[in-house]
């Protein structure tokens, strides 16, 4: 428990905003909220960022925590790795390069895009399929809510997972390589990287690097924020002077189905949206997808574009990436050249660190005294109503009944309970006074 405790969320609750009303609750998709008190409180250990409460509280009570641009002030260079889904953002755009100047032009040194290391992962991707070592279907590690959310809920799909960098990692270490090639006066601790994420979950990444031990990212801004001081600056602009380097297969990983695209294989499943990737984890965990090689995973819906911390309608973004399209190469970025055997890939772009399940939601780390309270907890769901109203603070009935189990709520809590024993206390206290009289 101790080592789940140290994990740095991204998502907070501002309660002086918090009504208390069910919407991030039924849409949790772990079950991490509960309201006590006349507001929500969240559940660290079973929260996995992914930003649904974000996205569906109507008094915007949910907030990321991400850095500001101003954090980083006392490094000399200062480097923006956008993600794919920021050049959806903006209206009427057909050149890249007038982002990446803005960005220049706000105060940043320099940008390297997330879309060529992107690019770069999927090299690396199509020649670990290749493998005849390796546990199928492979589940991108792309997006850390669902890494997250297998870690904690799907223990045994850990070795399914891609253990390859996700492109914001790769980009950061490239970036700083990259300047230190260019500028010799900068030393490493002069240089940091700062990525533009579409949703809290790249937030936490950062914090709670996946397969490393620390992650090149030394900040997350939000596109949000940055949207508001890029906007003015793109105006300004005549001639952009910073070149993109990305091409389709980079850019198109800002939408559901880019990364798949990529492979050249058919073989594979792109879903999206947190309760759809549940289904589809499911799934795989019972064996029904034996004929697939690759399982592409975001959990926001339509994929970054749809990210929480994003500024437009992910639809609208999406055909905006469909139109840049046009004018890009199929790729601009190449792996490094295999030596050996064609599914070589350099240690350098793999993890170095494994994962390990998080069992956040076992009753009980004695395994008889956990069966014993499982079996407590399904009596307990039978004498509820299994109408999963939210009245109670949980989000269903069973999650309540887990709530008394751990000794965090009581039967009382539940309404509908609670209004039939005073009915049938009124009902008994009339017939008394019927035979009284």
């Amino acid at each position: 428990m101790a080592e789940q405790n140290r994990y740095r969320h991204s998502v907070s609750l501002d309660l002086d905003k918090c009504k208390g009303c069910t919407n991030c609750l039924k849409r949790c998709p772990t079950e991490a909220i509960r309201i006590r008190g006349g507001h929500a409180v969240i559940k660290s250990e079973r929260c996995i960022d992914c930003g649904e409460c974000i996205r569906v509280c109507p008094y915007r009570a949910k907030i990321a925590k991400c850095d500001k641009f101003e954090d980083f002030a006392q490094y000399k260079w200062k480097i923006a790795i956008p993600a794919p889904a920021l050049y959806g953002q903006i209206d009427k755009l057909d050149d890249l390069d007038y982002i990446l100047t803005g960005l220049v032009e706000i105060g940043f040194d320099d940008v390297f895009e997330v879309a060529r290391a992107a690019e770069i992962v999927s090299e690396y991707t199509r020649r670990y399929l290749h493998r005849d070592d390796i546990v199928k279907p492979v589940i991108s590690s792309a997006c850390p809510a669902v890494v997250r959310l297998i870690s904690v809920r799907f223990p045994y799909l850990l070795d399914n997972v891609l253990p390859i960098l996700p492109p914001v990692e790769l980009a950061a270490r490239m970036a700083k390589e990259e300047a230190l090639r260019r500028h010799p006066e900068l030393e490493e601790k002069d240089i940091c990287a700062l990525f533009i994420s579409p949703c809290p979950a790249k937030v936490s990444y950062a914090r709670n690097p996946i397969g490393v031990e620390r992650s090149a990212v030394d900040g997350v801004l939000s596109i949000s924020d940055i949207y508001f001081r890029l906007v003015p600056a793109m105006k300004k602009i005549n001639d952009p002077y910073v070149a993109s380097r990305s091409g389709i297969i980079g850019i198109s990983w800002a939408g559901s189905g880019g990364e798949s695209a990529a492979l050249l294989n058919d073989k594979y499943l792109a879903a999206d949206g947190i309760e759809n990737i549940i289904k589809v984890l499911d799934e795989i965990e019972k064996e029904n997808f034996s004929g697939l090689e690759f399982i592409e995973l975001n959990a926001c819906n339509g994929g970054c574009v749809g990210g929480a911390m994003n500024m437009e309608n992910p639809f609208i973004a999406k055909a905006r990436l469909q139109n840049l399209r046009r004018f890009l190469p199929v790729s601009q970025n190449r792996a490094k050249e295999s030596l050996g055997r064609g599914d070589e890939i350099p240690d350098d772009v793999c993890w170095s660190l494994g994962m390990d399940y998080q069992p956040i939601l076992q009753l009980d780390e004695d395994r008889a005294e956990a069966m014993r309270k499982v079996k407590l907890m399904q009596e307990i769901g039978e004498r509820l109503p299994n109408l999963d109203c939210g009245s109670c603070g949980a989000p269903s009935c069973m999650a309540l009944a887990e709530d008394i189990v751990r000794g965090e709520a009581s039967d009382n809590d539940c309404v509908i309970r609670m209004r039939q024993e005073i009915e049938n206390i009124w009902r008994a206290m009339g017939r008394m006074v019927h035979d009284g009289e």
